[in-house]
């Protein structure tokens, strides 16, 4: 099923349907350049081949925006470059690439549970939970008088990446982080 939306309303994860196959909207910001007429830029990464474009549409195009359906599923394990997940209602299993989950892999840890979107019985994409928590395995000295809102240092969490912490953070603390954004939000107790 699908219904027509503005191209102004166009969000992050909508799925659209276009002349040559269904897109996922990877990123969509609002532009006004000047005196000029308003319009979206969108990257979309089109479902069949997972090639990206970037498309930009007028602010009052109409766009088919495709309804979706999220099955909660539980990540399970990988193998080489495919990652095994489970249907928590059906318990059926399903694999899915590492080109397919992208960037997300490092998120993934064993039992975790998460939503895949699935257009008809195809999967379209996995979403994390919005925040997730990490211990600091390595971080910059501790800035001397750092409050909550001062200065950021380097810190390393236990999925490997790389993010930015307040000064007080350090070796051994658990931290939350936007998987979205990759910014710290606050420090957890363990």
């Amino acid at each position: 099923m699908s219904m027509q939306i503005s191209a102004n309303s166009l969000r992050k994860d909508d799925v659209l349907q276009l002349p040559d196959g269904l897109y996922v909207c990877l990123k969509a910001e609002h532009r006004t350049p000047g005196n000029k007429r308003a319009f979206m830029q969108a990257i979309l990464r089109r479902v069949s081949d997972r090639i990206q474009k970037d498309m930009k549409f007028s602010a009052t195009e109409r766009l088919e925006k495709i309804d979706l359906i999220e099955r909660p599923m539980q990540y399970l394990y990988h193998d080489g470059d495919i990652y095994h997940f489970m249907d928590t209602q059906n318990y059926n299993q399903v694999e899915l690439s590492k080109d397919f989950i992208g960037d997300a892999t490092v998120f993934l840890t064993e039992e975790m549970n998460l939503n895949v979107t699935y257009h008809e019985e195809t999967p379209i994409s996995i979403r994390l939970p919005k925040t997730m928590d990490f211990e600091i395995i390595e971080a910059d000295p501790e800035i001397k008088g750092a409050t909550a809102s001062a200065q950021y240092k380097n810190a390393k969490i236990d999925n490997g990446l790389d993010i930015k912490v307040p000064g007080f953070v350090k070796i051994g603390d658990m931290v939350r982080i936007n998987t979205e954004t990759l910014e710290y939000m606050e420090r957890v107790k363990k």
